[in-house]
């Protein structure tokens, strides 16, 4: 009995110096927190072996910043999912740690198993309002260096007398009705455009008691934004739902290609904003026991920080991103909406 007792001790002890030492050696000599390894994903919006060639300098870069936030990271391995659903099997498996590049519809279908920490951005517009007034009072639109985590979508009304007319009581002060808005004839893109589509539908449904396009008496679907604008200059369409730099994108042809003699600033209006689209997402497993509360603040400061140095900034910029601002679950609910309208227009 007596040597099983102290054959129970001597284990006990070893366990204990065992778990010890397994604790010392998740601190770094410097005090960091150790992380063997830290698995990303990017999504596969480029081609894959661009992808990892671009990036191949954020291991060294993210090394840096998490070291300076107390993570000392020892090998970051970056990957491409096959598709945009394998990132998000791979973020609620746990066997990716971060996505980058998720799309906000990605994001709203596997946010069971991950969490948004930041949203891209992208160079802005001029104006950012929520009031139409405040975009044709302040036309041309052009660019702005300020960070923008999204874009609008736009109504916009062209130089049909039906359009003039609409856009006159709005920059009137005149609240648009219903009867109004359903007197005139629409451009509109496929029901699973963003822009073309959805979001105009999220401001109609918000603005006249839940009505959608589906409920307008004159609608076009167009099977581009060329041809969109091309209706709208002459006159076989009153109103355009598109993205909202898109005038800036088709400001030439508006004369050039689409026969129209004023510029297209002198001849368009804006009739409704719709509320922000999201842009690309950075998400995070719930399910990697590398996640933590703490990590993820360190990982918010170091993604930001990438655009200070022209190293950073060429590695987010193969999704055109600008930079980073942090996130929240609630900044996506508008695409929640719009997942909802796609699955009941049998998208």
């Amino acid at each position: 009995m007596r040597k099983a007792l102290l054959f129970f001790a001597v284990a006990l002890m070893s366990l204990s110096l065992f778990a010890a030492g397994s604790q010392e050696a998740a601190v770094s000599e410097s005090g960091n927190t150790v992380i063997k390894d830290l698995n990303i994903m990017y999504v596969p919006s480029r081609e894959p072996s661009e992808i990892i060639m671009v990036t191949e300098p954020l291991k060294a870069l993210l090394t840096d910043e998490l070291a300076a936030l107390g993570y000392d990271v020892k090998n970051i391995n970056i990957s491409v999912g096959t598709n945009y659903e394998a990132v998000g099997i791979a973020l609620s498996a746990g066997t990716a740690d971060i996505a980058v590049g998720m799309p906000a519809n990605t994001y709203i279908l596997y946010e069971d198993g991950c969490d948004v920490i930041l949203t891209a951005t992208r160079d802005g517009l001029s104006v950012d309002s929520d009031d139409p007034r405040d975009w044709n009072n302040n036309e041309p639109i052009t660019a702005s260096a300020n960070q923008a985590v999204g874009y609008r979508a736009l109504i916009i009304a062209g130089p049909s007398a039906k359009g003039q007319e609409l856009a006159a009581k709005v920059n009137a002060g005149e609240a648009l009705t219903w009867d109004d808005l359903n007197s005139a004839s629409w451009a509109v893109m496929s029901s699973t455009s963003s822009a073309g589509y959805v979001y105009p539908t999220i401001w109609l449904m918000n603005n006249y008691d839940g009505k959608t396009i589906g409920d307008l008496a004159h609608t076009v679907q167009v099977d581009s934004y060329p041809s969109a604008f091309a209706r709208l200059a002459s006159g076989q369409v009153d109103l355009l739902c598109t993205f909202a730099d898109a005038r800036r994108d088709y400001e030439d042809d508006w004369t050039a290609s689409f026969g129209r003699t004023a510029d297209i600033w002198t001849e368009t209006d804006l009739v409704g904003v719709t509320p922000m689209i999201y842009n690309d997402t950075v998400c995070v497993s719930k399910t990697s026991p590398t996640i933590t509360p703490e990590f993820v603040e360190a990982l918010q400061t170091a993604f930001m920080n990438l655009n200070k140095t022209e190293e950073g900034r060429s590695v987010i910029a193969i999704y055109s991103h600008t930079g980073y601002l942090p996130a929240v679950s609630a900044d996506y609910d508008n695409e929640r909406v719009a997942q909802e309208i796609m699955r009941n227009s049998g998208v």
